[in-house]
């Protein structure tokens, strides 16, 4: 038993003695090194309900793609009355009711948000906006003026000023209309040009985008377009009528995108 002990010593002392020499090859100073950090992406509601505000599964599949990319989200909305509130029962206006966009939207965020005026390009490395008719009224008069609608402006403000530091921006559903008006002669997507049976109920957004100046390009529920020039990247999301497994998949490809451009 002796002579075991001693034999088993003798070799924990030659592998303590090869121990300095297997800490300095680079797989264990990879190892050992800090973590990269993640992108800093801007979060841009519109309130909080489809009819109304922002989409909440679209502003829901965002988040979860960004947390599986790393990212470090910041929440805004701008401090403004909506348009108007819907009752979503009935999908019609509610007449008496009136609400802030910024205190709806808090309810998506968990209360951590911030006004849409204290959003600076130069603290972020992306920025997306969700869709919803949040995006058609509150961030912008597209519901009701089409293409000769206005855009909030700390909505343009945000907008060019992420376009001009070459910092890519995603938008999905009606949201890529925000970016048509804004950004002269910007691809986006909401999908495909004809109705195809209700299946896309909004195709005719797409002639608004054409008569705003901008390229429409035609893509599937699950495919992400990717305006390299500008870094704009678009999805159609609910632009389709599908299963939400889609319209979370196609988010995920936006998202992926605007996390790789922040790279380049």
């Amino acid at each position: 038993m002796a002579a075991v002990r001693a034999l088993v010593a003798s070799r924990l002392r030659a592998a303590s003695a090869f121990a300095p020499l297997h800490a300095s090859t680079p797989r264990a100073a990879l190892h050992g090194s800090a973590p990269r950090p993640g992108a800093r992406v801007a979060l841009v509601l519109s309130g909080c309900g489809v009819y109304d505000g922002t989409e909440l599964h679209e502003a829901s599949a965002v988040l979860v793609h960004l947390s599986r990319g790393g990212a470090k989200v910041q929440i805004f909305a701008p401090d403004i009355p909506q348009m108007h509130v819907v009752d979503h029962t009935k999908g019609q206006p509610s007449e008496s009711e009136t609400r802030n966009v910024l205190t709806e939207s808090a309810r998506i965020a968990r209360g951590k948000i911030t006004d849409l005026a204290r959003l600076s390009a130069a603290d972020h490395d992306a920025a997306i906006f969700p869709g919803g008719f949040g995006a058609a009224k509150n961030l912008s008069t597209f519901a009701a003026d089409g293409k000769d609608c206005r855009v909030h402006g700390d909505v343009e403000r945000v907008l060019k000023e992420f376009h001009a530091a070459g910092k890519p921006i995603g938008l999905c559903c009606i949201a890529p209309v925000l970016a048509a008006k804004v950004l002269h002669g910007v691809e986006v997507t909401v999908g495909h040009e004809q109705e195809e049976g209700g299946r896309w109920p909004y195709a005719g957004t797409a002639e608004a985008i054409k008569a705003l100046g901008a390229k429409h390009c035609v893509k599937g529920v699950t495919e992400a377009h990717v305006d390299q020039k500008n870094k704009v990247v678009t999805t159609p999301a609910f632009m389709c009528e599908t299963e939400l497994h889609h319209i979370h998949d196609g988010i995920g490809a936006m998202v992926k995108k605007v996390l790789e451009l922040c790279q380049k």
